[in-house]
Formats: structure tokens, C-alpha cells, sequence
């Protein structure tokens, strides 16, 4: 052995620790509600359940994504449908930042994740997919 790990090992380190995010800050949405962003309440109780709902559902696709970590190089389908929900958040951020300002560097952080990474990782999934169909080429694997 080499000591070198696959790409798709790579991969499904990477997904791993970034799913971690929608994971643990869902939790602590769900949690804690508007409070978890160090705001002062109060604050309308639809803001609270609106919060709490976007926090659980954040909860919901962080775990999907863990649920494409075994097989990944199968997952393309849900791989592809768990970015776009990611990608669309983080556009929903920038139209934030250019109609409200620049947030927080935590939420900066998340948006570059989600517009930036995120695609990136798409196609490097591709790439495992293809790899383990036996193409080299990127395709709708």
C-alpha cells in the first residue's frame, strides 16, 4: 500500500466533516431558536416558528448528505438534488447580503461553501461515479 487514499475516499471524508455544519447548527436552531444568533428577544412568535422550521429542515439535509457517504460513487441522483437545495440556500444568502448587508463571518463562510464547494463537489462526485462505472469522462452517472 501507498499510504494515498482514493478520491472517493477523499470525497467522503470531506462530505463528512461538511455535513457536520447543517448538522449541529440545525440542532442548535431547533434548539435555541432565533437566540442561537445572539439576538436579543423578543422577537414575533413567527420568526421563532419560521426559524425553528428552517433549522430542522437545515437538520434534515445535513443528515441526507451523511446519507450519501457509504456508496457515494451511487449517490449521484440524491448528490445532485442535496447541492441544488444547498446552492439555492446560499443564492437565498447573497440576495441577504445584497439587499440587507454582509452577515456574520460564520454566515459569509456558509455561503461560500454553498456557491463554491458545493459545485465543486458535484464534480468531483461526478468524476467518482464515472470512475466506478469505468469512464473517465463526466457524465449524468
Amino acid at each position: 500500500m501507498d499510504g494515498k487514499i482514493s478520491a472517493k475516499t477523499a470525497l467522503q471524508i470531506v462530505v463528512a466533516v461538511l455535513a457536520a455544519t447543517p448538522v449541529l447548527v440545525g440542532i442548535e436552531g431547533i434548539l435555541f431558536g432565533p437566540a442561537f444568533l445572539h439576538v436579543a428577544a423578543p422577537w414575533p412568535v413567527d420568526l421563532d416558528s419560521h426559524f425553528r422550521f428552517l433549522s430542522g429542515f437545515f437538520l434534515a439535509v445535513g443528515i441526507a448528505w451523511y446519507s450519501c457517504i457509504p456508496g457515494i460513487e451511487a449517490k449521484t441522483e440524491r448528490f445532485r438534488l442535496l447541492a441544488a437545495c444547498t446552492f439555492t440556500g446560499g443564492l437565498a444568502r447573497l440576495v441577504s447580503l445584497f439587499l440587507v448587508g454582509a452577515p456574520s463571518l460564520g454566515h459569509v463562510a456558509g455561503l461560500c461553501v454553498e456557491l463554491l464547494a458545493v459545485p465543486a463537489l458535484v464534480v468531483w462526485q461526478g468524476r467518482v461515479a464515472n470512475k466506478a462505472a469505468g469512464r473517465g469522462q463526466l457524465s449524468g452517472a
